[in-house]
């Protein structure tokens, strides 16, 4: 493996921290208790007195490489807007526990506990894929603080044959060898599925490069959190609509969660729920078509929609 100063991903990630950084957001890590130490970015502690004048907008990555790469478009954009707080999950990023607990709600509760204690009392949320079971449980536990919920490309209402027909899709045997790619070859496997566009010309290496940089650590306990997961463990669906208004947003393309579960879900979320469907991407919309993600979400979140 190349020395980092080699690495096209080491290069690319301090680009993408110095736009974080650009956009009025710090690099910061907090105790949230005796056990789970959160990282996130958001906006400088020695900004309080501009933090008072903006709404606040929770950006909640998925599965896959850390925030700083799933969110950069939508930082640059809603900054001058919102206060910003972008965290790393637990065991993405810097973001760690020592606690056994691996479900998903245990992700919204460590969330919900690290905005209390940077004094977020009130919050919008936008999910992406994993990051999207978080927001949901996050606005059922809190509907007092979560104002409005954007749930992009996330199978909320996935059921258990829609693991095991993704697992088919891919042609492989587990879930953690598209989720958590050991190669080029299953990197390339996950991205055919997950971007619409064509990589075949990427070479090899770049995946390499890839895979060790943001694939290779916490591997174990990302198997646990995927085991961990309560949504989709049944082949019925039991999910409660949610007292805010939500935005469910998803690409036309998207081979991870299909298009039909995006209609299912909006039935499933009742009369408050609206759906935005972008053509030509696929799991990725805020990322392949980040102007019109951005300006559906932030009409949504402003009341335009």
């Amino acid at each position: 493996m190349a020395p980092s100063f080699l690495s096209l991903v080491s290069l690319y990630s301090i680009y993408l921290r110095r736009c974080f950084a650009s956009a009025g957001l710090s690099s910061q890590t907090i105790d949230i208790d005796d056990e789970t130490a959160l990282h996130f970015w958001g906006p400088k502690l020695e900004d309080d007195h501009k933090t008072l004048k903006k709404p606040s907008l929770v950006l909640i990555h998925g599965f896959g490489p850390e925030a700083i790469w799933q969110w950069r478009r939508q930082v640059q954009f809603f900054a001058p807007h919102f206060n910003v707080y972008v965290p790393d999950l637990i065991f993405f990023g810097h973001s760690t526990t020592r606690s056994i607990q691996r479900t998903e709600l245990f992700q919204a509760a460590s969330l919900g506990k690290l905005l209390e204690k940077i004094g977020v009392e009130r919050f919008s949320v936008v999910g992406t894929s994993y990051g999207g079971f978080v927001a949901y449980h996050m606005a059922r536990m809190w509907p007092e603080r979560v104002e409005k919920v954007v749930i992009a490309s996330s199978g909320v209402n996935m059921k258990r044959g829609d693991n095991e027909a993704l697992v088919k899709r891919a042609n492989l045997e587990r879930i953690d060898h598209l989720m958590l790619p050991e190669s080029a070859s299953q990197l390339r496997t996950l991205t055919g599925l997950a971007v619409s566009k064509n990589l075949d010309i990427v070479p090899d290496f770049f995946f390499n490069d890839f895979v060790h940089n943001l694939y290779s650590e916490n591997r174990q306990e990302k198997k646990e959190l995927l085991k961990g997961l309560t949504l989709g463990k049944e082949e019925t669906v039991a999910l409660s609509p949610l007292e805010q208004d939500v935005l469910i947003v998803w690409g036309n393309q998207d081979q991870i969660f299909p298009l039909k579960m995006a209609t299912e879900l909006k039935e499933l979320l009742g009369k408050k729920a609206s759906l935005e469907i972008i053509e030509n991407t696929s799991h990725v919309p805020q990322i392949e078509n980040p102007g019109l993600f951005n300006s559906i979400v932030k009409n949504f979140l402003c009341g335009s929609l």
